[in-house]
């Protein structure tokens, strides 16, 4: 018990959100804390279920989705290490709204409700922090509305290829996720996102390699962005 709560604790240390509390802060916090594992495929919550806490991604990448009465899936927002969720439906004692899936095996952490109202009490800065993270959040859910509502879907494709470029240094990049979840991130249909694809590398912008893409000519990329508003 002693080596995992000192696991938990070199997790926690290198988060943001608590990486300024003292020893005797972050132990309270520890104490509030469970670890879970899920792998590729597993549900981590469902909609309807009561949000006690809060999850914070450790490894892996996890989905959130809404999902019709016909089973159709509309993914809200992907997830990867270091990224915290549940805050806002924490604090409003609802339940989940959306239901969160593992894209790959992946560890999370969760923070019991009491602990964080108890620390938050204690901490102003945590509070900070905390409204700082529900605010960022904020913001880019109104640019993805923005986008949806005034950019093509080229646009937004172009803008998700040169944003995953910039996160990896260079014109090489991966597609961790599948094709048609990125479709639906980005409010497109699985064979609109592809013909996309395939238009602009038939002008020689991008190359795709099944999930490897290459940037060829940034600057050509971001003028024909431009160019189909």
């Amino acid at each position: 018990m002693a080596s995992d709560k000192i696991k938990v604790r070199n997790l926690l240390i290198q988060v943001p959100l608590f990486n300024q509390l003292d020893a005797a802060e972050l132990d309270k916090i520890v104490d509030g804390t469970t670890e879970r594992r899920v792998r590729r495929g597993e549900v981590v919550f469902n909609r309807g279920e009561p949000c006690n806490g809060f999850h914070i991604m450790v490894y892996g990448q996890v989905k959130l989705v809404a999902i019709s009465s016909g089973g159709a899936e509309k993914v809200v927002r992907l997830l990867g290490p270091g990224e915290s969720f549940g805050e806002a439906l924490m604090f409003l004692d609802k339940p989940y709204i959306l239901t969160a899936v593992a894209l790959a095996d992946s560890m999370l952490l969760t923070i019991e409700k009491d602990v964080v109202f108890e620390e938050l009490e204690r901490q102003p800065l945590l509070a900070r922090k905390m409204l700082a993270g529900l605010s960022q959040r904020l913001h880019a859910f109104v640019s993805d509305v923005k986008s949806y509502s005034l950019h093509s879907g080229t646009q937004r494709v172009i803008g998700y290829l040169l944003q995953a470029g910039e996160a990896v240094g260079g014109p090489e990049l991966r597609l961790e996720v599948g094709k048609n979840v990125i479709a639906s991130r980005l409010n497109l249909t699985p064979e609109h996102f592809s013909r996309i694809l395939h238009d602009l590398g038939s002008r020689e912008f991008i190359s795709v390699d099944g999930r490897n893409i290459t940037i060829l000519d940034e600057q050509g990329l971001r003028e024909y962005g431009s160019d189909n508003g």
